[in-house]
């Protein structure tokens, strides 16, 4: 089970951030949620999750801006974050992948059994038979 893993949940839509809330802790996991960037970034500097689940626009500091923030702080350099956009043919993924190393990107609106099938890969949680 997932039990000890963090994530910090960050999108300034409240009804995408219950609905994946709502699946990621029925998963076991411990969830976080932010409504911007600035909150998300204070939440990963108090929390220390295991992996961040970001919008791409956001009020206050954008998933662009947080990421820079995070990467500039060995705390996190290594730490997975999922990107969230409805922009989804604008966004440059190989550059999102290689330089804030983004692991992966999803379009808006996706299903929130979507966002926890790829939040147990990444962070290798065993599903039950």
């Amino acid at each position: 089970m997932s039990v000890g893993k963090t994530i910090l949940l960050c999108d300034d839509e409240p009804a995408i951030l219950k609905a994946a809330e709502f699946k990621l802790r029925g998963a076991g996991f411990r969830v976080i949620t932010a409504g911007d960037g600035e909150a998300a970034w204070e939440a990963a500097c108090r929390d220390c999750p295991d992996l961040i689940i970001s919008d791409y626009q956001m009020p206050r500091l954008d998933g662009i801006g947080l990421l820079r923030k995070l990467r500039a702080d060995e705390r996190f350099a290594g730490l997975p974050v999922i990107m969230l956009t409805a922009k989804g043919l604008e966004l440059d993924k190989r550059m999102l992948q290689e330089t804030l190393g983004v692991v992966d990107v999803m379009v808006k609106p996706f299903s929130p059994r979507e966002i926890l099938a790829r939040a147990k890969a990444l962070l290798e949680v065993e599903t039950p038979a």
